[in-house]
């Protein structure tokens, strides 16, 4: 009888090259600057991008010549002008927003995004600075076009020409800006489809206004639950120690809690 040696042959090691082993941690990501900046391009090269942009413009000085033409002399002050500026801002700021936000899911490049970057949070946190870099030169924007209308009314019409907008307006402005930023950026993240995400940003608040006009009961939590109304005293610059704890709760329940459950879709949604 004969038996089958099984045994593998004996190799020499120093005849057997070393394999690479693959480096799966600690591998550098993507600097955040420079997503952050990829995020700011994506957002201004686009045509709704752009487009968005040219109507956020066009729409401020037409309001800004209407009003220097046809509005009261004595009530062409730096603070009226820069209000009337702020308030279709208000209106399409979330749109940018949310069009910053659900980009990948729009047009269909989440999965080039995510390939290149599969940290999601990274590309989230990159997805709001980008978009409040950007909210803060629209606002800057609205200071310059109101500054020179305000100018152009004093010396070439008989405009009243006041500077009369404080620091306390100023910083309300700007944080006002952001806030409405970030909440088209939450409504952005929770649907991730931009007409669903503009049409909700438009109509849940209406709805609101028109049931707190209905329910007289509503008034009352309509003081701390309305965005809307709670940012008034924001823009005007007479936030109180009350008026700061209405903020803090409307941000909360529009802002904070979508951006939330928004960044935990993004998170855990499959790419197709």
């Amino acid at each position: 009888m004969t038996t089958t040696d099984t045994r593998a042959p004996e190799v020499d090691p120093s005849l057997v090259q070393p394999t690479a082993t693959p480096d799966t941690g600690g591998r550098p990501g993507v600097p955040m600057p420079r997503l952050v900046h990829v995020e700011l391009r994506k957002m201004v090269d686009t045509r709704a991008g752009r487009w968005m942009l040219v109507t956020m413009s066009t729409i401020s000085v037409v309001v800004l010549a209407v009003f220097l033409i046809w509005g009261p002399a004595d009530e062409a002050t730096y603070g009226t002008l820069l209000g009337l500026t702020s308030f279709p801002l208000v209106v399409l700021l979330p749109i940018l927003g949310i069009m910053a936000a659900t980009a990948e899911w729009s047009q269909r490049t989440g999965l080039v995004t995510f390939t290149l970057e599969p940290r999601r949070g990274r590309v989230v946190l990159a997805k709001v600075v980008a978009a409040l870099l950007l909210g803060l030169v629209v606002t800057a924007t609205a200071f310059a076009a109101a500054a020179v209308a305000n100018v152009l009314g004093a010396s070439v019409g008989d405009a009243n020409g006041a500077w009369d907008v404080t620091w306390q307006v100023t910083l309300g402005v700007i944080l006002g800006f952001a806030i409405f930023v970030l909440q088209g950026l939450a409504f952005g993240f929770v649907f991730l489809n931009t007409p669903f995400a503009i049409v909700a940003s438009l109509l849940l608040p209406t709805i609101w206004s028109i049931a707190v006009s209905l329910v007289s009961s509503l008034s009352g939590p309509s003081k701390w639950l309305d965005l809307n109304q709670v940012t008034e005293p924001l823009f005007s610059g007479s936030m109180t120690g009350e008026n700061w704890g209405q903020l803090t709760t409307s941000f909360g329940v529009w802002v904070l809690l979508p951006l939330l459950v928004g960044a935990w879709r993004v998170l855990h949604r499959e790419v197709k």
